[in-house]
């Protein structure tokens, strides 16, 4: 299947790879050369627009970071829209607000383009290994169309969720569970630690009873290595808690954790981290206790 993918960041990158190795023929965009240059030695053809990467294509894969770019790249000048044909099918991979989705997906439908909103969990690893969770929201015959041959080579679990906008809901749910449950781990370990328990002592106590969790399981060993390289970014959180709070003030919901997560989060962008990984929640308990998850 011929494929254009635009936005080869710390996802699409690996994501864009498992479909150049499950035999597809990608055509890649970004604005950052460095991700086209390593996607061609992989064996994909350079665009230079994301109008060019969707000319003669049967679907388009965008990945990037937020609303207003996915916006920009499929709407706007030399944007998707300009240049894939009726019939494409757009799979925006992207975490964004749902109802830029849903705004999004009416104007592809204006130019005879289907769109899959399709945002993925799982962070660079999984990213890596094709084992991502991909949440999707659209129509069922370009879903069940595109599941196998192409969504499955990206990921493990892939479940449409409802119609536009769905899958960046689930989303969106999933991304305040993450949060809260990594600033859940940074403060009962800070307990730990405060109370003189080692803390992998105690990792190796609770994770397996109901405290375990993936979350733990992935983000508890960067803790205790202080190693904070990201996999997935405090300023994309941030973006994602953004968009679920505005989510919540749309539909009536309270997002009172939500609230407090995005807050602690905005602190350590503030204070310079904001490019770590996620799991550097524990530097702000650090911040107010003295100590550091160490182990």
């Amino acid at each position: 299947m011929r494929i254009g993918f635009i936005g080869l960041g710390i996802m699409g990158k690996p994501m864009a790879k498992n479909l150049i190795k499950a035999g597809h023929e990608l055509i890649v965009y970004d604005l950052a050369k460095s991700g086209v240059e390593e996607l061609e030695t992989a064996g994909a053809v350079a665009a230079s627009s994301a109008k060019e990467a969707s000319k003669g294509v049967e679907v388009v894969i965008t990945m990037l970071p937020n609303s207003p770019h996915v916006k920009e790249a499929v709407c706007g000048p030399n944007g998707v829209l300009e240049g894939a044909g009726e019939g494409v099918v757009l799979i925006d991979m992207s975490s964004i607000a749902p109802g830029a989705s849903q705004e999004i997906s009416a104007a592809c439908k204006a130019k005879g383009v289907k769109m899959l909103d399709a945002p993925v969990s799982g962070g660079e690893p999984k990213a890596i290994d094709g084992t991502l969770s991909i949440m999707v929201g659209g129509d069922r015959e370009s879903f069940e169309k595109l599941k196998c041959p192409v969504l499955e080579k990206m990921g493990a679990s892939v479940v449409l969720c409802g119609e536009s906008g769905a899958g960046n809901t689930t989303k969106l749910v999933n991304q305040i569970i993450v949060a809260c449950n990594i600033a859940a781990v940074a403060e009962a370990f800070t307990l730990a630690v405060k109370t003189g328990v080692d803390p992998s002592v105690v990792f190796d106590a609770i994770k397996g009873g109901l405290a375990g969790s993936t979350v733990m399981n992935a983000k508890l060993p960067m803790m205790l290595a202080q190693n904070f390289k990201p996999g997935f970014k405090i300023d994309l959180h941030i973006k994602d808690l953004n968009n679920a709070i505005e989510a919540g003030k749309a539909s009536g919901s309270p997002l009172p954790l939500a609230e407090t997560a995005l807050n602690m989060l905005q602190e350590l962008h503030d204070s310079g981290f904001g490019q770590e990984d996620h799991s550097a929640l524990a530097r702000y308990y650090e911040s107010i206790s003295g100590v550091k998850i160490k182990g």
